[in-house]
């Protein structure tokens, strides 16, 4: 058994040992390991389809405000060409007494539009989520139809009423058929803030002692505020962009402000034009964005 043994060759003491030096220096220089043009290859740049789409959707959307933008400080009276550099048109706009007297117009028909159409809409969103009556789902179909229907079909048929009744046309009688299409905005932005609530608050509100009307002011209205902002600032955008069902139901010498710049675009589009566009864009653009500050605010408050 001790010569069988001592036959049986030692095959570790002939394995080669490792010099640690030899591995230090490879942990040191990974890089004598990599192929060069490994290493000097760099990441490729890659633009999707949807950036392109998305970046050529953009610039076609936005190039003829961009187009008017610059023509509105053109020196010249016509937008054939440029001669210059000038602010003389967004002054003249103040002077300018039609434009002033249909300005003037606009804010009282909108203002007054939607004001009425706050309260009305307030009310028939709550009216709508919180009882029940006959005919229900019949009304909430129909409050919300002049979101649906064209506008020249709703300035048609608004004429026909007036016409059916005897009723002259005026400024109010503008007022009157605004007041139709701001309260179903304003309603339908209400009873979707109104959707999120929770109506334990109210009737905890009950409860306590509170009426009715105590509950509605002091627990609910305060939650549908952002709702009614902005469908308000919506409702007043439209209203001082509608040139249809103004135009339809406006008396005679009653002028809004987008019947006076249609009225003098018939001739050609005139610098002074160029820059009340301007300046009607960026105050609606700026209340749009007044009106998704105030909605985005409202939602972080009531996810926190």
């Amino acid at each position: 058994m001790l010569k069988e043994k001592e036959k049986i060759p030692n095959y570790q003491s002939q394995l080669p040992i490792p010099h640690y030096q030899d591995m230090e220096n490879t942990t040191e220089n990974p890089q004598e390991e990599i192929p060069a043009d490994m290493l000097y290859l760099k990441p490729k740049f890659k633009v999707s389809w949807q950036v392109v789409f998305a970046v050529l959707m953009f610039f076609y959307m936005y190039l003829p405000i961009l187009v008017l933008t610059f023509y509105s400080f053109n020196k010249s009276r016509f937008s054939a060409g440029w001669e210059g550099f000038t602010l003389d048109w967004y002054v003249k706009l103040f002077s300018d007494s039609r434009i002033l007297i249909a300005l003037r117009n606009s804010l009282t028909v909108a203002i007054c539009a939607v004001a009425i159409s706050a309260v009305l809409g307030t009310l028939m969103a709550v009216g709508l989520a919180r009882y029940r009556f006959p005919g229900k789902s019949l009304y909430q179909g129909v409050s919300y139809l002049p979101i649906i229907i064209p506008d020249i079909a709703s300035a048609v048929a608004t004429l026909v009423f007036l016409a059916a009744l005897a009723i002259p046309l005026s400024l109010w009688t503008i007022v009157a058929a605004h007041i139709v299409f701001c309260l179903a905005y304003i309603a339908l932005a209400v009873s979707t803030r109104l959707a999120d609530l929770n109506p334990s608050l109210e009737e905890a509100a009950l409860d306590l002692g509170a009426t009715p009307v105590e509950a509605f002011v002091q627990v609910l209205l305060p939650q549908l505020l952002p709702g009614i902002v902005s469908g308000c600032l919506l409702s007043f955008v439209l209203s001082m962009d509608d040139f249809l069902i103004a135009s339809f139901t406006a008396g005679s010498g009653t002028t809004t402000l987008p019947m006076e710049i249609f009225s003098r675009i018939r001739t050609g589009v005139k610098p002074d034009i160029n820059a009340l566009s301007v300046l009607l864009m960026v105050g609606s653009g700026g209340l749009a964005f007044l009106a998704e500050y105030l909605r985005g605010r409202s939602d972080q408050k009531r996810a926190n």
